[in-house]
């Protein structure tokens, strides 16, 4: 029997066989394509400190020797080239400098030698920009109206913004990772000047544009914008940290029942979920390791590790019976400072590895109060006291910055008396910013206090640059054209 076709079936026959001849002339004639850059994942984007190597995606695996020769970053982004199939990774091996735009060329570039038959082709020219982010610091003001209100000074853009309003009186604030949100806590004026202290926690906007490699496109909220975080009146919160990825706050709460204080117990307040109580922790000195899911803390004569997630919850707690405080760590996590306590009456700063690694960088019969790790993690940065020889007992602050690789101690710059000093690294590591506050025993009952409780009468805010031989201290009013005279607790934006 004869099978007799439709108008379609005769239709698709002829497409295929039309196709199938194309298809054997490009076979036959060769891929005419030509080399070129498919995505640049920095194109256009504005990175920051932890951002340390883009990639550039190809159509076509490059003769890589010619890539190295010729890619041009405008201005020089010291790195070195790697490779894998038709992906090439550029890895910075200095820190990303704030405040600056790029530009990234590769022109005068062949594709990969793909067999005699076939001839390696130029590849397209290929340009494109992005940049880094402002320089920006976040301070509490000292003086008049000022007084107890969070701000924000863009150093790149000579730009001033006060971001909370001013019935509210912030104590502390922490930066999430990408500079667009402030955690803070803070109370009403009017109760902080009838003694009440109900401390609440609140997020608040800068008003910066979030447009980071491979993250999703966020909303740019207007600067000051607030968003209420914690705010139970059964309880009193004290200390608060964030996790350095930004997904989850650990909260030191007391609760008051009856009038009666309770136990200080800790609180894990997830990114937009509710508080929960950590079980079986005490309240007591803590940190929040930089994977963001470890807990590091004070515990009796030692330092606790206490996993967050719950899944890892019935992992042991480490124990590390021979340091009574922890500093810092590095961004990696790989590296932690932590303090000793010596029968002596001495202190001992120690550099702590995930590798086992115990190293004493110094011994003092002074303070440790502030480190920080430099990006390289050759240097740490660190803020130390010295005791004066004499009848009464005086310590004396200092900038220090220790090699890590040979110990070496080198003073940066001697401060004045006051201990109450706090020290921000600016992520580039260009420089350190730090106040020097000036106190009284008195005061009204809304002024800002210092750690001792004194009455905070000013405080003066400084800039020490680091890429000097002999770094000599900036007061932040000459680089602020004025605009920021006085301020507290200063801190360089992420």
């Amino acid at each position: 029997m004869k099978l007799k076709l439709q108008p379609l079936d005769r239709a698709a026959i002829v497409l295929g066989l039309v196709l199938s001849i194309l298809i054997g002339f490009v076979l036959w004639g060769g891929d005419h394509t030509k080399p070129m850059v498919r995505e640049f994942n920095w194109s256009e984007k504005v990175v920051g400190a932890e951002n340390t190597a883009f990639l550039l995606d190809f159509n076509r695996a490059m003769q890589w020797d010619q890539v190295e020769s010729n890619i041009k970053l405008t201005p020089n982004l010291p790195g070195k080239l790697s490779w894998s199939g038709r992906r090439m990774a550029y890895s910075l091996t200095e820190p990303l400098p704030y405040g600056q735009s790029f530009e990234l060329e590769l022109t005068n570039v062949q594709e990969a030698d793909r067999g005699p038959r076939h001839e390696p082709k130029p590849m397209a020219p290929f340009k494109s920009q992005f940049k880094s982010r402002d320089r920006a610091f976040a301070y509490l003001g000292a003086n008049g109206e000022e007084s107890g209100r969070l701000i924000l000074y863009n150093l790149s853009q000579k730009q001033k913004t006060i971001l909370t309003p001013e019935n509210l009186v912030v104590n502390d604030f922490q930066l999430y990772p990408l500079g667009d949100r402030i955690l803070i806590s803070a109370t009403p004026r009017t109760e902080k000047a009838q003694g009440i202290s109900e401390i609440k926690l609140y997020t608040v906007s800068t008003g910066l544009p979030v447009n980071a490699p491979d993250q999703p496109t966020k909303e740019t909220l207007p600067a000051g914008s607030l968003t209420t975080i914690l705010d139970d009146p059964k309880y009193q919160t004290f200390k608060f940290k964030l996790a350095p990825d930004g997904s989850q706050i650990i909260a030191q709460r007391l609760k008051q029942q009856d009038g009666v204080p309770g136990l200080v117990t800790l609180w894990q307040i997830p990114e937009g979920g509710k508080p929960k109580l950590l079980e079986g922790v005490d309240g007591g000195e803590f940190l929040i390791a930089p994977d963001s899911k470890t807990l590091v803390m004070a515990q009796g004569q030692g330092i606790g590790v206490l996993p967050l997630d719950e899944e890892d919850a019935s992992q042991p707690l480490d124990f590390l019976p021979q340091f009574g405080t922890v500093l810092s760590f590095s961004a990696d996590g790989s590296a932690a400072t932590m303090i000793r306590f010596n029968k002596d009456f001495t202190k001992s700063l120690f550099m702590v590895t995930n590798q086992g690694v115990q190293k004493e960088l110094l011994k003092t019969q002074g303070s440790i109060f502030w480190t920080a790790f430099d990006n390289s993690k050759e240097s740490l940065y660190c803020l130390l006291t010295e005791v004066q020889d004499g009848e009464e007992y005086i310590e004396t602050p200092y900038l220090a910055q220790i090699n890590l690789a040979s110990g070496e101690e080198k003073r940066l710059v001697d401060l004045t008396e006051q201990l109450d000093v706090n020290v921000s690294l600016a992520p580039d590591n260009q420089s350190l910013i730090f106040d020097q506050v000036v106190d009284s025993e008195t005061g009204r009952d809304d002024a800002l206090r210092t750690d001792q409780g004194l009455a905070v009468t000013t405080s003066y805010l400084w800039q020490l640059p680091l890429d000097q031989e002999k770094p000599e201290l900036i007061a932040l009013s000459q680089l602020t054209e004025g605009e920021v005279t006085s301020g507290l607790n200063p801190k360089w934006l992420p």
